[in-house]
């Protein structure tokens, strides 16, 4: 195989040169092939992301109704049995996957949005505006975020996921605005940015066509473990009964169960169900962060 007139690539049988973006592509997906860690990672969360997305429609009762007998163990019935009010675990647990997906969504790219934008502005320009931004950042790490979350969502009458999200998004931003600032840093001075630069395009034209998307596997990483971060952190919420006012989670399902006794009184499909949950989707995110940290780190690869 012979490079062709000096271009980045190799040629093929017929003598036409492979672009070195499909080279790349095509050996990152022979490697994510091939990485049991991304395999079973992505397939646990695509199969939670179904019973949420596609469960809902084949529960005929609501999650909060009395439906049945009260504190049924599982049957054919009643998948997860039922609780001591005669609600269908089950339904719970459905919608309650659903509502984790949300607040990942929400409170994850809430926080991807403000760290990569702060991120990004501070590594490419540098300067006055990167110590004001750095320090803004540092002033955002160093607070209590569990503590300032507790204090903002006790005193909202009502809280939903879309809220809960949006103050989880405002508080735990700032790791992921310091990574991505190191990043910026080293490539604000490549060849191909500089060149950018003195052409005159714009700051956020340089950044989204020039810099991001060299950054493009690490950002996704980044976002898989604050989606991750923001399903803990809203489970902590919801267990210390502050969750969506009328809604259900996996967290308000352990907080109910603790709050009437599930565990004394021996009904362990009340609280494993939704605890199991929890700890499976965020162990499987971050196993799927690995492989794919192993996928596109060519020292990582396991051949």
């Amino acid at each position: 195989m012979t490079n062709v007139a000096g271009a980045p690539g190799t040629a093929d049988a017929a003598g036409a040169p492979e672009p070195a973006g499909e080279r790349k592509g095509s050996e990152t997906l022979h490697f994510a092939r091939r990485n049991p860690k991304l395999l079973i990672g992505l397939g646990i969360v695509l199969v939670f992301l179904l019973i949420g997305v596609i469960g809902p429609f084949f529960v005929s009762d609501s999650p909060n109704d009395y439906v049945g007998p009260k504190s049924r163990p599982p049957n054919g019935e009643y998948w997860l049995g039922t609780n001591t009010f005669g609600q269908d675990i089950w339904a719970q647990f459905v919608y309650g996957v659903r509502a984790t997906f949300l607040i990942g969504v929400f409170g994850g790219g809430v926080a991807f949005l403000i760290g990569t934008a702060v991120g990004f502005v501070a590594g490419y320009k540098g300067g006055i505006i990167d110590e004001i931004l750095n320090m803004l950042t540092n002033v955002v790490l160093v607070l209590p975020a569990l503590v300032v979350l507790i204090v903002a969502i006790a005193y909202l009458d009502v809280r939903g996921l879309f809220v809960q999200g949006v103050f989880i998004g405002l508080t735990t931003w700032p790791w992921a605005a310091r990574a991505v600032r190191s990043q910026a840093l080293s490539l604000a001075t490549r060849d191909y940015v500089d060149l950018a630069r003195l052409s005159g395009r714009r700051t956020w034209k340089i950044i989204t066509t020039e810099i991001a998307p060299n950054m493009s596997s690490y950002l996704v990483m980044s976002f898989i473990l604050l989606f991750g971060g923001a399903v803990l952190t809203a489970a902590g919420l919801d267990f210390i009964g502050l969750g969506p006012s009328n809604g259900v989670s996996l967290g308000l399902m352990l907080e109910s169960a603790v709050k009437w006794s599930a565990l004394q009184l021996g009904m362990w499909w009340w609280f494993i169900p939704p605890g199991l949950g929890i700890t499976v989707i965020v162990g499987s995110l971050y196993i799927l962060n690995v492989g794919l940290d192993e996928v596109f780190n060519p020292k990582l690869r396991e051949l």
